[in-house]
């Protein structure tokens, strides 16, 4: 009992809970700096060349912190002492080369276009007799490729036989069913009985620009069917030149949202190639109008978020694109990909005045702290529109990042 009660007091005591709160890993970039808040009076020690540290410099305070500087590409290691005597952790660091994005802002038009046709609803009656459901998309009808509505409903109208063999993709696998076709009495045309879709649009936000290779981000969130909520897994598309023409306020319970137009414009500015859980993806045809940062900004690092201070680039009017002023109020440890990085706070007042915090369409709108861009906007606090989340631009750069390796082979 002795052993076992003083096994719990060393787990809480606040020497090891400070250790077990230190990172285990740090990702910097060059010339970037993290600061280790250690809660004890630690020193520390880097390996190699690749990182330097810079202690408090008053061992004798509880919240002293260490600040790990990036030097030059590689890997190093840091070790914490306590009173500078007693080794109580060691953070691994990867010091990796800065790079640049240009970041975004600006409003854009969505344009998609389906693979296949997605089920977005249907009759009680074709649900009894087919094995089709709402959700699933339609590849294929007796081997014959399906891309719109209009493919889908020729290819029924032709059918021999009151049942059709259908490739359909479902929960991410693809699958084969019969479906169950047959004759309207009302006209002598065979019908499927389901409603599709084959394309939607909207207005979101450009999220950064990588000048290397002329890729994009943008929305931080994946493009879903309306009614389904499933996610459109995109065939082509594009992103359009856009005007905020209104702003509907968010209220308690509801988001608000940007009123945009682009569709009679029909101006282009770039390709939709990748519709994922993360934002979508594609190249950029021409540079966007309005950059506020137009030889770009370094990318931060997640490891480097800290709370306090940051702004966004957002386009919530006539105006175009504008930074406003935003607090980060908590950043989450993450080795995967979220959507939810951080959590932030609207704090500047004419964004407050003109939106009332974070909107539908302001989702992409990216994020930059200590002049670099960490981030995009993803979703709002329904209970309160001032407040948000964001996502590392890692998890963005990720998906960009595998568009450009495919152009270049």
């Amino acid at each position: 009992m002795v052993l076992s009660a003083l096994a719990i007091a060393v787990n809480y005591s606040p020497w090891v809970r400070a250790a077990v709160d230190m990172p285990d890993t740090l990702i910097l970039s060059s010339g970037q700096t993290h600061v280790v808040k250690t809660g004890l009076p630690m020193s520390a020690q880097a390996s190699g060349d690749q990182v330097a540290v810079i202690a408090s410099g008053d061992e004798r305070l509880a919240d002293t912190h260490v600040s790990v500087s990036a030097v030059e590409d590689g890997e190093a290691s840091v070790t914490f002492s306590l009173l500078g005597l007693i080794p109580v952790h060691e953070t691994k660091v990867s010091v990796v080369q800065e790079r640049v994005l240009i970041p975004g802002g600006q409003a854009v038009g969505v344009a998609l276009k389906t693979q296949g046709v997605l089920v977005v609803a249907g009759s009680s009656r074709q649900q009894e007799r087919s094995a089709l459901r709402v959700g699933d998309v339609i590849l294929s009808v007796e081997e014959e490729k399906i891309e719109s509505a209009k493919d889908l409903s020729e290819r029924i109208h032709a059918a021999a036989a009151d049942t059709v063999h259908m490739q359909v993709l479902r929960g991410g696998k693809t699958v084969e069913i019969e479906a169950s076709v047959p004759v309207d009495s009302t006209d002598g045309q065979r019908r499927l009985g389901v409603w599709v879709r084959d394309s939607t649009a909207g207005v979101g936000t450009l999220s950064y620009i990588d000048p290397e290779n002329q890729c994009y981000g943008a929305l931080g969130h994946a493009i879903v069917d309306a009614d389904t909520g499933g996610l459109l897994t995109a065939r082509e598309g594009a992103i359009m030149r856009a005007q905020v023409v209104g702003v509907t306020r968010g209220q308690s319970g509801k988001a608000g949202e940007l009123k945009g137009s682009f569709l009679k414009e029909n101006d282009q500015i770039g390709t939709l190639e990748c519709n994922s859980a993360f934002g979508i993806y594609g190249h950029m045809d021409i540079q966007p109008q309005n950059l506020l940062y137009p030889q770009g900004l370094p990318v931060g690092t997640r490891s480097a978020v800290h709370t306090g201070a940051a702004t966004i680039i957002a386009t919530v009017d006539e105006e175009g694109p504008q930074e406003y002023g935003i607090e980060i109020i908590r950043c989450f440890e993450q080795d995967e990909p979220s959507q939810k990085g951080m959590i932030l706070r609207v704090t500047d007042e004419r964004l407050l005045e003109k939106t009332g915090g974070i909107v539908q369409g302001m989702s992409g709108s990216p994020i930059l702290q200590d002049g670099r861009i960490i981030g995009a906007v993803t979703h709002v606090y329904l209970s309160d529109s001032a407040q948000g989340y964001g996502m590392y631009i890692e998890w963005m750069l990720e998906k960009s990042d595998a568009l450009g390796e495919d152009q270049a082979a």
